[in-house]
């Protein structure tokens, strides 16, 4: 069966259609534009153009439809939550979908897309092709991750399944966005790492320069902030290790291309496990942005 998927971010909708879940070869691929500003109703409305869109350059029919989008449903509530798109929050948004383009539809966020597309046609099947359990985190501007047991996003009974971005870590973190303090994401996400370096410098540059200062040893507070992150990488992502024990770890977003944390940060990780050694493999992400909307069409 043909797969059809939709990424929805707050600029642009992307769809996919896959010829299957065996063979994923791409048959259309298009992007417009979100236009979230004029809310709830036109986001439907874009979607629904979208999909007339990718059926006129197949010629096929969507039976049913996956959608990656920000935030979470609510399995209690049966709405949105936690969405920077903020126009879908307390919205029926898969009820709704269902209901404008009369198939069924399955939603999860921008994390288990990336995290199911990599599990199932991306970094994980050229080196671990019997994986059964993959995690992938997305680590840039926020901090999340997604579960994959058996080709399949597990979701949780509320819905926030591989959060790890929201579990403790230090108070050194200060406050978050989600009203608490010292999570993950205040310690790991590329603004926590700018903001740490521009606390030491008064100097506001951008993390790639950051990495590329301490990368050539010309810098010690770009040093320390790089070893600052793989001392907290390796304590966040170890408590990850020790509930699931995946057989592999996909690291996406900005800070996830930083090389250390594939070295240095795995060893950090090991000190902190239940076990002797550590024998999960850490891998780079191969979809880049095809990750979200390859997912989506994977959701069924």
């Amino acid at each position: 069966m043909h797969l059809w998927g939709i990424d929805l971010g707050g600029t642009k909708i992307e769809g996919v259609v896959l010829e299957s879940r065996a063979h994923p070869r791409v048959l259309a691929r298009h992007r417009i534009p979100t236009e979230a500003q004029e809310g709830y109703e036109h986001i439907l409305d874009r979607i629904a153009l979208l999909v007339e869109e990718l059926s006129r350059l197949t010629g096929l029919k969507p039976k049913r439809l996956g959608l990656g989008h920000p935030g979470t449903l609510d399995p209690q509530t049966g709405v949105v939550k936690n969405a920077n798109t903020t126009a879908l929050i307390g919205k029926p948004f898969d009820r709704d979908l269902q209901q404008r383009l009369g198939i069924p539809v399955r939603l999860s966020n921008d994390a288990n897309c990336f995290a199911v597309a990599e599990a199932l046609m991306g970094a994980v099947p050229e080196v671990l092709p019997q994986a059964e359990v993959v995690f992938g985190v997305i680590m840039g501007t926020g901090v999340g991750g997604g579960i994959v047991v058996r080709g399949q996003v597990i979701h949780g009974q509320q819905g926030i399944a591989g959060e790890w971005g929201h579990n403790f870590l230090d108070v050194e973190g200060g406050p978050c966005y989600c009203g608490k303090v010292g999570c993950v994401e205040t310690l790991l996400s590329g603004p926590a790492l700018e903001r740490f370096y521009r606390q030491r410098t008064g100097e506001p540059l951008r993390l790639p320069d950051i990495v590329a200062r301490a990368e050539a040893g010309v810098d010690a507070a770009a040093t320390q902030t790089l070893d600052r992150l793989v001392h907290y990488f390796g304590r966040a992502i170890a408590v990850v290790i020790n509930i699931l024990d995946p057989n592999a770890i996909v690291l996406g977003g900005g800070v996830g291309n930083i090389e250390r944390l594939y070295s240095d940060g795995v060893v950090e990780a090991g000190k902190h496990l239940f076990n002797p050694r550590i024998d999960t493999v850490f891998l780079r992400p191969k979809l880049g942005d095809s990750a979200g909307v390859f997912g989506a069409a994977l959701l069924f």
